[in-house]
């Protein structure tokens, strides 16, 4: 999967098209990414012993990995990536529109 935890991801797609945020788990077999503050959702909680008030709480929904890009901060927009090996072999994703590399 292109997308790894820490990264700076823009969605293209959906109801939250245009936003960035971080991503906080990447879920590789469902091809699916949970972003800091993107596609929220409801969830009721019923009160249970550790959690006396029950209710309705705000939480962060997956998403598609494929309708996020990873943000480069030279393009200041969502951009593709690839894959290249640098001269002491560590293999690095890079930016293809500015050739700026991304810490893995």
């Amino acid at each position: 999967m292109h997308i790894k935890k820490d990264d700076i991801v823009m969605v293209i797609s959906g109801k939250d098209k245009g936003k960035k945020g971080k991503v906080i788990q990447s879920y590789p077999r469902e091809a699916k990414v949970l972003v800091e503050n993107v596609n929220m959702v409801t969830k009721h909680q019923k009160p249970t012993q550790q959690m006396q008030q029950g209710g309705i709480a705000q939480q962060e929904g997956k998403l598609e990995a494929s309708n996020v890009l990873i943000y480069c901060a030279k393009c200041e927009k969502g951009v593709r990536t690839g894959h290249k090996f640098l001269n002491d072999g560590k293999k690095v994703r890079y930016c293809k529109k500015c050739n700026e590399t991304f810490s893995n």
